[in-house]
């Protein structure tokens, strides 16, 4: 495990090593290409460092702990990343764990970002994302450890994703207002979702009956009730926020009522 500073140069660890750090300053370090078992950082600071191409079997990148001792859960020191680039990097589906970590600055292109729910203490700002980044969740508040993460709210902003291809992803307790994202005709952050919504199902209702209505109606009421508990009553509206097996043209037909609706 490497402890201290670190500065310049490669990282030399074999393929399919193990990458540890313990409240260590790591700096300008030439991860790219690396093949690494678990890449897992503790209470450390990693600066201008460039991932480009990279391939981990597991991450924590906010790691509780450094020891092997259980954790008492009482403080948990977050992990920095600053700067750093995440081009191409294949982030594990599934066995990718961002903890306590922030990101600031950092450039996530075409990184391979799927299947990821494990997002809840993470930080990002003003970082930059690039391609397809498909079911994953961020959050703006922590849903627990708040005593040990001390903070209840995890920030958020500044962040472009106008180069970023959005399927399925949920930004939840985040003020998209304050994020960059793809315009029309595919994305379109909308206020006021519950009277859009309404008025929406209430054409979608006079259609004949079928099974992508009935996708249709599924999809915009659960839409409804998300955006009036997780962001004061507005979403980032898409596509497949409408239905990801509803067929295109009806998709932009509920788009159109969606982001058209005139407030009385």
């Amino acid at each position: 495990m490497a402890r201290a500073g670190i500065r310049d140069g490669r990282w030399d660890g074999p393929g399919g090593a193990e990458a540890r750090f313990a409240e260590a300053e790591v700096s300008g370090v030439d991860f790219r290409e690396a093949r690494i078992g678990l890449f897992a950082a503790y209470h450390s600071t990693f600066e201008d460092c460039d991932f480009t191409g990279a391939r981990f079997a597991a991450t924590h990148f906010g790691l509780t702990g450094a020891g092997e001792g259980q954790w008492d859960g009482r403080r948990w020191p977050q992990t920095v990343y600053r700067r750093c680039d995440f081009t191409r990097v294949r982030f594990p589906t599934g066995n990718t764990f961002w903890g306590n970590a922030r990101f600031e600055q950092c450039l996530f292109d075409r990184a391979k970002l799927r299947g990821m729910s494990f997002t809840h203490e993470a930080e990002f700002v003003a970082c930059t994302f690039r391609g397809k980044i498909q079911d994953v969740n961020f959050w703006g508040r922590p849903t627990d450890r708040i005593e040990a993460l001390g903070r209840d709210r995890n920030e958020f902003t500044g962040n472009d994703f106008a180069g970023a291809e959005l399927v399925g992803v949920a930004f939840r307790h985040i003020d998209l207002r304050a994020q960059r994202f793809p315009g029309p005709p595919g994305h379109a952050v909308l206020d006021h979702m519950s009277d859009r919504v309404t008025a929406t199902l209430a054409v979608v209702e006079t259609w004949p009956d079928s099974p992508a209505k009935q996708d249709i109606q599924f999809h915009l009421r659960f839409g409804r009730e998300r955006a009036l508990q997780d962001n004061a009553d507005m979403a980032l509206v898409t596509d497949w926020w409408i239905g990801r097996e509803v067929p295109p043209a009806l998709r932009a037909e509920v788009f159109a009522l969606l982001t058209g609706y005139q407030m009385e």
